[in-house]
C-alpha cells in the first residue's frame, strides 16, 4: 500500500488496506465457523477422506497442468512491442471507467449472495434446534 501511495495513487493504497483487512477478517470468520467439530460434522467430513473422492479433482488438476505446460512450451513467441511506462493512476482509470456498471453490478451480486447465505444458514440452524 505504501508503494501505491508513493507512486501517487492514495486511493489504491487505501483500497488495498481495506480489502486485505476485510479478507483477513473473513478468513478468521471462516476458521471459527469451520472449527465446529461435533460428532456429526466429523462423521460428515470423514467421507471426503476416502481415496475414491479424490479421483475427479486429480484428473482435473492433471488436465490443467498438461494444458498449462502445452501453452507455455508449445506456443511460438509472440511479437512483443515495446510499451511505455504508465502510472498506477492511469491504469486504475482505464480499468474502472469502462467497467463502472459491471463493478457496481458485481457488488450488488455479492451483497445478494451474502444475504442469501445468511438466510439459508439461519434456516438450517432453526431446523436443527427444533426437536
Amino acid at each position: 500500500a505504501v508503494i501505491f501511495f508513493v507512486l501517487g495513487a492514495p486511493f489504491a493504497a487505501a483500497l488495498e488496506v481495506v480489502i486485505y483487512a476485510g479478507a483477513i477478517v473473513v478468513l478468521f470468520l471462516f476458521v471459527v465457523m469451520m472449527l465446529n467439530l461435533g460428532n456429526t460434522s466429523v462423521m460428515r467430513e470423514s467421507r471426503w477422506l476416502r481415496p475414491g473422492m479424490w479421483v475427479g479433482p486429480a484428473i482435473l488438476v492433471s488436465v490443467l497442468l498438461i494444458t498449462m505446460v502445452y501453452l507455455i512450451v508449445g506456443l511460438p513467441d509472440a511479437n512483443v512491442t515495446k510499451g511505455e511506462m504508465v502510472g498506477p493512476k492511469a491504469v486504475g482509470n482505464e480499468l474502472f471507467r469502462p467497467y463502472l456498471l459491471a463493478v457496481e453490478l458485481a457488488g450488488f451480486l455479492l451483497l445478494a449472495a451474502l444475504i442469501g447465505a445468511y438466510h439459508l444458514g439461519r434456516r438450517y440452524l432453526e431446523q436443527r434446534r427444533e426437536p
